[in-house]
């Protein structure tokens, strides 16, 4: 006979499955909704609407039998000032459970468990999430675009850079055209220098010869 065997132990030990059902109702509390198997939403409804009760009546006893269980201040704070004032007329039902269906792998059967008059929040809390992506988005296309437009007047400045070299090397370097008529010059130069030592050699023999004849006229004379 199954007598006071109530509740489904979930294959764990006592200590496991306490600290299993801790853990989700915090996460409830703070999130308003979470998605895990029935088995535990169907054993967490339990826990999480006695805790519900607990934030109704708001003395401190109760929110001290609260953190007894959930041990975190930050719960136990937002079921006494957020969740439990909101069903101050509601007698009870304070959770919901959708089935989802089974899960890949081990066909296990999933649902979410939800605070009910909280889905507004999760689905602002949706919004905020796909708000927030499409910004990050824009930002990325916008950075993205402003480094292409740098990249591109990068470039369109080197290559300006690299005309501008090309053009003074050719305005510094001479021509073809002038190398040749240096070498040529060069070349001819020293010709040039040969034939007037030559001319100057041959004007000066003359001379000497007149001054010669100058010097017999006068002996004779």
């Amino acid at each position: 006979m199954r007598h006071r065997k109530k509740g489904n132990h979930l294959g764990r030990t006592a200590s496991h499955k306490k600290a299993l059902m801790r853990n989700l109702a915090a996460q409830v509390f703070e999130h308003k909704e979470i998605r895990t198997t029935v088995a535990k939403a169907k054993e967490l409804r339990g826990y999480v609407e006695r805790l519900i009760t607990y934030g109704k009546k708001g003395t401190l006893h109760h929110r001290r039998l609260a953190f007894q269980f959930l041990q975190d201040k930050q719960a136990v704070h937002t079921l006494f000032t957020e969740i439990a004032p909101t069903y101050e007329d509601r007698a009870g039902g304070y959770t919901r459970i959708i089935r989802l269906g089974n899960r890949k792998g081990d066909n296990a059967e999933l649902s979410i468990f939800q605070l009910v008059g909280f889905e507004r929040v999760q689905a602002k809390k949706e919004e905020k999430k796909k708000k927030a992506k499409e910004e990050k988005e824009a930002k990325a296309v916008e950075e993205e675009k402003k480094k292409e437009a740098q990249e591109e007047t990068k470039e369109e400045a080197s290559v300006k850079e690299k005309t501008q070299q090309a053009e003074v090397k050719t305005d510094t370097e001479p021509s073809k055209e002038e190398a040749k008529e240096e070498i040529q010059a060069t070349e001819t130069a020293p010709e040039a220098n040969e034939t007037d030592k030559d001319a100057q050699a041959k004007s000066d023999v003359p001379e000497e010869k007149d001054e010669g004849q100058d010097k017999d006229s006068a002996n004779k004379e």
